[in-house]
């Protein structure tokens, strides 16, 4: 029932030009504490509040209330959510999901904003300990130890069950799958997709593609091994409610990492092939992470790229890395000095975090006064 309300509510839509709906930033917190190379299960499953955790309420207040942002991208890591001795599945570590679904619950039913379902895993899963280049590619079948593509659409179906009646969830097909065949990607994607409708969940899915899913590189073979453009493969997917949109992420320093404080490569001119292709296919898409550092080269990038994704009808959201709860003076983005974006933290060296700084020059003046409230989460 649920299935056929929806396309039948999508199916009269009105055709209306797509704007900004979805505008926010990301947690980043519950994949922290395993990161220890060639050291497979170190911090697992971790300590709660310790070792990992989700979000700060009282900071998702701060974003809701006083900055009026709607969208909240939430981090987990699969291995903690599916135990390594159970395997990649239906089985939850059902202490670990109680408290990602609790931040879930907070953002979506206390403070009624949507909230972007993130395994933060490159689409990898079973050694996390050097990611994003550790663990076994999900659906390798020249791997042993590699988690099955029809394990992965197991885990979605189980996972997309326990959301179903949360109309305020958005599901991410896994984070930045990177250095794999493309057509994996889009087998594996399809699997996921497939298990988030058949447990009867019929919210917004952003699905990923290669190349650590940069929007500059849609168009080009990614990888040591020039796996094929992600523009191959990705308008094959299929959704029975045609409700599912590309997930993007867009740095603009001078390699598209994240790494470095100044601002080189213009969001306009890198995500125009991109563009080309979403309008071309009747796409949309969520550049669900970008950054930029502190500093005015770099507030007038974020600026100029978010100012084009108002203009084209092709993009209807955005989150800025990264908040989170236990980032501390640490600086998870764009520059050693730059901070975090999790209000009433400081940089690294006593000074203003990013918060203070990028999110007040470059990220504030941008944010939609028309951002979606109500309703279920969609592509309009």
């Amino acid at each position: 029932m649920i299935l056929t309300s929806l396309a039948t509510l999508l199916s009269f839509a009105t055709a209306v030009f797509a704007k900004i709906i979805y505008a926010g930033v990301n947690e980043s917190g519950g994949e922290f504490g395993v990161f220890a190379p060639g050291q497979v299960g170190f911090g697992l499953p971790g300590r709660f509040g310790q070792d990992f955790a989700f979000i700060n309420k009282s900071t998702i207040d701060i974003f809701v209330d006083q900055e009026k942002v709607n969208f909240f991208r939430v981090t987990f890591l699969m291995e903690r959510m599916c135990p390594l001795a159970s395997g990649l599945g239906s089985k939850f570590n059902e202490t670990y999901f109680s408290e990602y679904a609790d931040a879930i619950n907070y953002i979506t039913q206390k403070k009624g904003a949507y909230a972007l379902i993130d395994p933060h895993n490159y689409m990898r899963y079973n050694d996390p300990s050097s990611q994003p280049n550790s663990g076994s590619v999900i659906g390798n079948s020249s791997d042993s130890t590699a988690a099955t593509t029809k394990q992965f659409g197991e885990f979605w179906h189980e996972l997309a069950r326990r959301f179903a009646l949360n109309p305020k969830v958005v599901f991410g097909i896994n984070n930045e799958p990177h250095d794999m065949p493309t057509d994996l990607i889009l087998k594996n994607n399809q699997a996921a997709i497939d298990g988030i409708r058949l447990a009867g969940a019929p919210q917004l899915i952003l699905a990923p593609g290669n190349g650590f899913t940069g929007g500059h590189a849609w168009t080009q073979n990614t990888g040591a091994a020039g796996d094929a453009p992600s523009s191959e493969f990705m308008n094959m997917l299929k959704d029975p409610l045609k409700n599912t949109a590309i997930d993007v992420h867009e740095y603009l320093d001078i390699d598209f990492s994240g790494s470095h404080d100044e601002c080189t490569q213009p969001g306009p001119s890198n995500l125009a092939p991109l563009t080309a292709w979403l309008q071309q296919n009747h796409l949309k898409a969520v550049v669900s992470e970008f950054g930029g550092g502190n500093n005015q080269n770099c507030f007038q990038f974020i600026d100029d790229m978010l100012s084009y994704l108002s203009a084209n009808d092709v993009y209807i959201g955005w989150a800025i890395w990264a908040a989170g709860p236990i980032w501390g003076t640490n600086s998870p983005c764009c520059g050693a000095d730059t901070g975090s974006l999790e209000p009433g933290n400081l940089n690294d060296m006593g000074q203003p975090n990013a918060f203070q700084t990028v999110w007040t020059q470059a990220i504030r003046p941008n944010i939609p006064k028309t951002l979606k409230r109500n309703g279920i989460s969609s592509l309009q």
